[in-house]
This record gives C-alpha cells, sequence and structure tokens, in this order.
C-alpha cells in the first residue's frame, strides 16, 4: 500500500481528496498546515507529499525549501496541488524540487490520483 501525505487546508478538498485515494488503495494522512506536515515527516516517511502552496502558518514554498535542503528528507516526491496557477509560480515549484505541478482548477480529484499513480508507477 503506498502512502500519500496530503497537506492542505480546505476541509471540503481533504475529504475529497482523502476518499479519492483511500478508495484506490492508498493510505493517506492529512495535514492541514505547514507545522503539521513537518512534524508528521518527523515519525514516517509517505511515498509522495501532495502539497498546497496557500496554508496557514509555514506556506508550501517553505516546507517544500526544507524538505528539499534536510539530507534525510530530500530524496521524497513532491507533487504541488495548488490554485496558484501563474507560470512563475509552476516554475518556482519544479526549481525547488517538486516532481510535478498541478493547478486544482485544471484536474479532477480522480485525475490527481492518476497521476500520483503515474508518479509512483503504480
Amino acid at each position: 500500500m503506498h502512502h500519500i501525505l496530503l497537506v492542505e487546508d480546505d476541509p471540503f478538498l481533504i475529504d475529497i481528496y482523502k476518499q479519492k485515494f483511500e478508495n484506490t488503495g492508498f493510505n493517506i494522512k492529512i495535514a492541514k498546515n505547514g507545522e503539521q506536515a513537518l512534524e508528521a515527516l518527523g515519525s514516517e516517511r509517505p511515498d509522495l507529499i501532495l502539497l498546497d502552496i496557500v496554508l496557514p502558518g509555514a506556506g508550501g514554498w517553505e516546507i517544500l525549501e526544507r524538505i528539499k535542503s534536510d539530507p534525510a528528507l530530500s530524496a521524497l516526491k513532491v507533487v504541488i496541488l495548488s490554485n496558484l496557477g501563474q507560470k512563475e509560480e509552476v516554475e518556482k515549484g519544479l526549481k525547488l524540487g517538486a516532481v510535478k505541478y498541478l493547478i486544482k482548477s485544471q484536474f479532477k480529484p480522480s485525475e490527481v490520483v492518476d497521476k500520483i499513480k503515474e508518479i509512483l508507477a503504480i
């Protein structure tokens, strides 16, 4: 079973993505802010992190930078899932080390699950 850490603060989206991933056989853990995400990474390593950018507290950019600068975490696959869709944001996310940048409004939750399956080669 593949483990996903979803870093998202919108309760509606959390419910949708949690259900979609669990129905597809994933084990999904939720972090509602940057501090919870970093805390979760201290205790276990997911196969992939699905990371929003706009979060309360430490934002997605800071979390991504901290993950990629930590030798123990830098190999983790991070996929950004955000409403921020300007070219500059996408380029920044990929430059900082995200393997993919998905704009929420352009993908149905089931399509996000399919993209994650592709990335994990399932």
